[in-house]
């Protein structure tokens, strides 16, 4: 009994001192990611509040073409390169994608007058910058997916190896353990609160790391999509259509929108892309605005507007559906307000928890 007591003893302190390097290590990364996390989790909201033309009128009457918005942008920016053209919602602007003197840009318009209505620069897009910050350091797009996704992975072990130290050694302290005592001393209370807070939000958190993970390493991305489809092949949901390398015209733009929204009555947010290189124009749409899934999407001749081949959301498999789901899933935006409520709580927690832990630390040490 006593060498079984021992041998525990040296694991959970082999375990703890895992846990306090890994901490050091990545302590500051971690706080970075969550906080920005945090701030970035609203972000829609912050910008209707903010951006007066996000919003529009609902109108009667449909949106304009995807042509006469991209020949207004022109007009207004002759240097500009045009490219999607997106149709937010029936009570929201539409813009356009463009690329002015290297700088990637979103030109906005009435989808109902083609008003235009202002041009958003996105590399000056405090959101934007903040988003790069979270997924990448401000470091270059390689390099810093690199760095958030070896610091997603060992803060995933640090989750692992919290528990284990938290875990109560016999079942009666397991009230204590889930208790933060408020009125002892401040280094007694800021560990109750590293150590229980950490336990409370290590589910929700380990959720918000993996699929965030998704956007550091394609590997794992399609990891997800092979073991959601339980390793068995899915052919339609590949879909590549190559035709002869034909001049696009505008009206077969026009057409594919048309015909999208025929199609696809019942949704609120539309895209039409005109691909270059002998590829079909491409059009998705999305059943509620600034919700990036259940996605379905359509390909058109680039000449003639003929629609080519559809593929419905119900058409996809449970991976293409998970992979298209992840960006809501992790800001928890696919669980409407409530979801974004306990993203942004849990982020701020995880961005205490480095706070807290090094506070454990340099008070051992004093």
């Amino acid at each position: 009994m006593k060498k079984k007591k021992a041998k525990n003893k040296r694991f959970k302190k082999w375990i703890a001192k895992l846990h306090l390097w890994l901490g050091l290590g990545t302590g500051l990364i971690v706080f970075i990611v969550a906080v920005t996390g945090c701030i970035f989790v609203f972000h829609d909201e912050i910008k209707d509040l903010t951006r007066s033309y996000r919003l529009v009128e609902e109108q009667n009457s449909g949106f304009i073409k995807p042509s006469k918005l991209q020949e207004q942008t022109r007009k207004r920016f002759p240097d500009a390169e045009v490219g999607m053209v997106v149709y937010q919602g029936r009570d929201r602007s539409a813009f356009v994608s463009t690329i002015i003197e290297e700088i990637p840009h979103q030109v906005y318009f009435n989808p109902y007058s083609a008003e235009y209505l202002a041009i958003e620069n996105l590399e000056e897009d405090f959101f934007l910058i903040v988003e790069d910050l979270h997924m990448h350091l401000w470091l270059p797009e390689a390099i810093g997916k690199q760095v958030i996704g070896i610091s997603t992975l060992i803060f995933l072990l640090m989750l692992v190896t919290g528990i284990i130290l938290w875990w109560p050694k016999k079942r009666k302290n397991l009230n204590n353990k889930l208790k933060i005592k408020w009125k002892a001393r401040w280094r007694r209370t800021n560990y109750d609160w590293h150590s229980v807070t950490g336990f409370y939000i290590s589910f929700i958190a380990l959720f918000i790391a993996l699929t965030g993970l998704s956007f550091s390493y394609e590997w794992i991305n399609e990891g997800y999509y092979e073991i959601i489809n339980l390793g068995q092949e899915k052919p339609g949901d590949e879909i590549n259509i190559q035709l002869e390398n034909t001049e696009n015209l505008k009206a077969a733009t026009d057409r594919a929108l048309a015909e999208t929204l025929l199609l696809k009555p019942e949704d609120e947010m539309y895209f039409v892309w005109e691909q270059k290189g002998g590829l079909p124009v491409v059009t998705g749409t999305y059943p509620r605005a600034l919700h990036f899934d259940h996605q379905a999407n359509f390909y058109f001749h680039p000449k003639t507007g003929k629609l080519l081949q559809s593929h419905n959301y119900d058409e996809k498999s449970n991976g293409m559906k998970f992979q298209e789901m992840t960006y809501g899933l992790h800001t928890g935006q696919y669980f409407g307000l409530t979801g974004k409520i306990i993203a942004f709580f849990a982020s701020l927690f995880v961005a205490c928890l480095p706070v807290t832990g090094f506070m454990v630390w340099f008070g051992r040490k004093k």
